[in-house]
């Protein structure tokens, strides 16, 4: 049974003990990714994940802090994405004491050292390299920019070569000081955990100040507005397998109607027996790997269709993906179809829930967009809510070719060239 707790200086807290595991998790979550940033500092929330590992007043050094961890066995690492940061450490739950005093020591008193810093900086530019030549997740990075183009849902995460030049320490400091605050953070503990986590967590994060000041929103996105040529951004490569990413605006997060969403991407591509799978993959051969999801952020989402295809037989793939998509669209999903996803995803929420890390996550992504949580049970019930006509209807809205975006990467010097081999009497 989980339980909710603020600690003394606010800072909302979930414990979810469990039994059947002797690991324990605590995770922080803060509400600052790259949305959040200014263009001279993109790339600035990500670099601070990073600089957070470079050592503490207590623990000078990057080893001070590994070595700690290491010495217990202990899993941890961070993330940084468009709207939140998290750090994590599992741990044998014996250790979990030390967890908590680590974070908190990383999070509230890194140096933030300008030798350290200035050297990180080319460790970024590396990983953006390779980010851009990881095809799979560098196109739907692509379609992102061209859906989101004019807002900073557009921008890369870990910012650009050039950004992370020119941002100075001063940038990056006053940037991290005005939204790692209590008011902005969440903590979820999860696993087996000690009676006197309480104690513990109120001793370290509780005695963070907050400000009075909080910093500035986002800017919401909007409506994407209609046009008759897809938006497109492409990464020239030559290649024989075209990496592609289509995609569509659809639900945020707080949209009801987020549910049929996520149940229309299981029924069209979320498992091996999905319609795209089945046609692309099974039935013709034109694709290893193709997959549907429903991907939503605070004010909008996107819906997006991943594949790799065969350059030679591009024109058949894509042909037959729009088919499906507008099949959908017409003539809806079977009651047996939406019965198999809703099963799918109880099920996998489950196997995802014996994990202590997957369980804190859960917890503290829900409290830190949502501010309240819904229990796996009531999420389950939600979505079996959902019936055949709101999952139509979710097609019908999202599956719009007037608002369709577009990533590739493959051998085209411009969008024209790629545009080409769409099917013409598409959605």
């Amino acid at each position: 049974m989980s339980s909710f707790l603020t600690l003394k200086n606010g800072l909302r807290t979930h414990l979810i003990p469990f039994e059947g595991t002797d690991a324990a998790t605590l995770l922080v979550l803060c509400k600052v990714g790259s949305r959040y940033e200014d263009a001279p500092i993109n790339g600035a929330s990500h670099f601070i994940e990073h600089l957070m590992f470079k050592g503490t007043k207590r623990r000078p050094t990057t080893l001070d802090i590994s070595r700690a961890l290491d010495s217990v066995g202990a899993e941890y690492n961070a993330y940084t994405g468009k709207d939140l940061t998290g750090y994590y450490v599992k741990v044998d739950s014996h250790h979990l004491k030390l967890a908590v005093d680590v974070l908190h020591d990383m999070l509230f008193h890194s140096k933030f050292d300008k030798k350290e810093l200035d050297r990180e900086r080319g460790v970024i530019i590396e990983e953006i390299n390779m980010y851009q030549d990881n095809p799979i997740m560098y196109s739907e990075e692509l379609m992102e920019q061209a859906m989101f183009d004019g807002n900073t849902l557009g921008w890369q995460i870990a910012g650009s070569p050039e950004t992370m030049r020119a941002m100075s320490r001063a940038d990056i400091l006053r940037y991290r000081d005005s939204h790692y605050i209590p008011s902005r953070m969440v903590i979820a503990a999860a696993g087996k955990i000690p009676e006197e986590i309480e104690g513990w967590l109120d001793g370290t994060f509780g005695t963070v100040k907050e400000t009075q000041t909080e910093p500035k929103e986002f800017s919401p996105f909007g409506v994407l507005p209609t046009r008759r040529t897809p938006r497109i951004r492409i990464q020239h490569k030559e290649t024989q397998q075209i990496q592609l990413a289509i995609g569509f605006p659809s639900y945020g997060l707080h949209d009801k109607r987020d549910a049929a969403a996520r149940i229309l991407g299981i029924i069209l591509g979320g498992t091996m027996s999905s319609r795209l799978f089945v046609s692309i993959r099974e039935r013709r051969g034109l694709a290893y790997m193709i997959r549907a999801s429903q991907s939503p952020y605070e004010d909008i989402g996107n819906f997006t269709i991943q594949a790799g295809l065969e350059k030679a037989r591009l024109d058949l793939a894509l042909k037959t993906i729009m088919d499906e998509l507008r099949l959908v669209k017409k003539r809806g999903v079977k009651p047996e179809e939406l019965k198999l996803a809703k099963n799918y995803v109880h099920g996998k929420l489950m196997l995802h829930l014996e994990d202590s890390s997957d369980r804190a996550e859960y917890y503290a992504r829900q409290e830190l967009f949502r501010r309240k949580v819904e229990t796996p049970e009531m999420y389950v019930k939600r979505l079996q809510r959902v019936n055949v006509q709101e999952v139509q209807q979710a097609a019908q809205d999202i599956l719009d070719y007037e608002r369709l975006c577009l990533g590739v990467i493959g051998p085209y010097k411009t969008p024209a060239i790629f545009l080409k081999h769409l099917p013409s009497n598409i959605l």
